[in-house]
């Protein structure tokens, strides 16, 4: 579990955009990651991997998308 002692600003919205465009992540899957994350104050993509809704190929995919896009 990761967790950090201040709390993670949000996650942009392009992040929310490429999660549900391109990896197809549902609206649900995407409240539960938020919510999550928000209590573990810990990276959006890394809940959503650590719950199965991301495979690791596809948190490599975010990872890489969030170099080129910073």
């Amino acid at each position: 579990m990761v967790h950090s002692s201040s709390p993670l600003p949000p996650p942009p919205q392009a992040l929310l955009r490429f999660l549900r465009q391109e990896l197809g992540l549902s609206e649900n899957a995407l409240a539960l990651g938020l919510r999550q994350a928000s209590q573990e104050r810990a990276p959006l993509p890394v809940v959503l991997w650590r719950y199965g809704l991301l495979s690791l190929e596809q948190l490599e995919q975010v990872f890489q998308w969030q170099d080129s896009n910073s």
